[in-house]
């Protein structure tokens, strides 16, 4: 195998698949990417197992052929080199040969036979959406997924697809994010599939503000997404995910709507003294008025006060002050609505301007 190629033609499809790589290097070559050169295009891949990312460059090759080369120290030689760099790889046996102007490296190779693929896909039901829709839906909320619970389904990001709406859902039991958008698609049963943590980060690394389609193929064990030049694979978490619908709070109760900016702020300040293990403040609603405590094991106290719109009862509930600002920070909106039942109830927080997302936070004893 033997091919000329620039050198950000090169890096940026290696950036691209790198967070594919196995750190822990369970399989040698998993610790590689596979380079496939064909007459005029040139396949990498990386993968762990459980996800498989790859990328596509249209190139003149010299001669074809397939190899596995170590990600991490290629990666590292095209950063190292300028700019309008050109890279010769020639791959001779057991080793690859690198060079760049003055510079030469030689790096030892795997066989392509080595280097393990994901089962093949079986489409169940696949649809096209613009990526920037994918990438909100993740994005507003990913944020609530579990981390390393022993209910391993929710250590991932439900997505639920079915006639004309996808949805996503997020929670890691103390708390909820749900979002969901149109969609051109004649599903007559919904589809749903939880991806895991990984596959949404790399996911969402992949994703760009643009309105360029991307295919989304759904699988009985795997989702894949298939863009122009790449293509992103993941295995699914085999589990059921929780009914979302029986946690999501009636809109009727005391309802208040607040300042984005002045909210977000006024919990930055109540948390600087709050317990930094459990995070927990006081919220406490009058007429106008919301009133943030909090207090620490060495019983050092914050009150802070913010105007509001609020004709409710008179309410006093313990929340974790993470999550609230974790909904604040996902949206750019001015305005946040929230609605509280009673005092042991949860709270459901929505933007007036996003209704299709909404948010619930558990309430917590202080």
């Amino acid at each position: 195998m033997k091919f000329k190629i620039q050198r950000d033609d090169l890096l940026m499809p290696l950036q691209h698949v790198i967070g594919a790589v196995e750190k822990r290097q369970t399989l040698p070559a998993l610790a590689n990417v596979l380079i496939k050169a064909d007459k005029e295009l040139l396949t990498i891949t990386a993968t762990d197992l459980e996800i498989e990312l790859v990328s596509r460059i249209q190139l003149m090759v010299d001669q074809p052929g397939e190899i596995t080369l170590p990600a991490k120290k290629l990666l590292d030689i095209c950063k190292s080199l300028p700019g309008d760099a050109e890279i010769s790889i020639d791959i001779d046996n057991d080793r690859a040969l690198i060079k760049s102007g003055r510079s030469r490296f030689t790096l030892v190779t795997l066989p392509a036979t080595d280097f393990p693929s994901l089962d093949e896909i079986s489409s169940v039901y696949e649809f096209n959406v613009p990526q920037s829709m994918l990438k909100e839906l993740i994005e507003k909320t990913s944020f609530a997924m579990a981390q390393q619970d022993v209910r391993y389904y929710l250590n991932g990001l439900m997505m639920e697809v079915s006639s004309g709406l996808i949805r996503t859902v997020a929670t890691d039991g103390h708390r909820l994010a749900y979002c969901e958008k149109t969609i051109e698609g004649d599903l007559i049963d919904s589809k749903q599939v939880i991806i895991p943590r990984k596959g949404v980060a790399e996911l969402l690394r992949l994703l760009e503000s643009s309105d360029d389609p991307i295919k989304v193929v759904l699988g009985n064990n795997h989702i894949q997404c298939e863009l122009a030049n790449q293509r992103f694979t993941s295995k699914l978490i085999d589990g059921r995910f929780p009914d979302f619908k029986r946690v999501m709070p009636s809109e009727e109760g005391n309802r208040f709507t607040a300042d984005r900016e002045s909210l977000k702020q006024a919990l930055i300040r109540s948390s600087i003294l709050s317990n930094e293990k459990y995070r927990g403040i006081r919220v406490i609603l009058s007429k106008d008025l919301l009133k943030l405590q909090a207090q620490n094991p060495d019983q050092e106290e914050a009150n802070v006060e913010v105007e509001i719109n609020y004709t409710g009862d008179d309410l006093e509930v313990g929340f974790n002050v993470n999550y609230m600002l974790d909904v604040l920070n996902t949206s750019g909106q001015d305005v946040i609505q929230g609605v509280i039942k009673d005092s042991s109830s949860s709270c459901l927080m929505t933007f007036p301007e996003e209704s299709h997302c909404k948010y619930v936070i558990m309430p917590m004893r202080l």
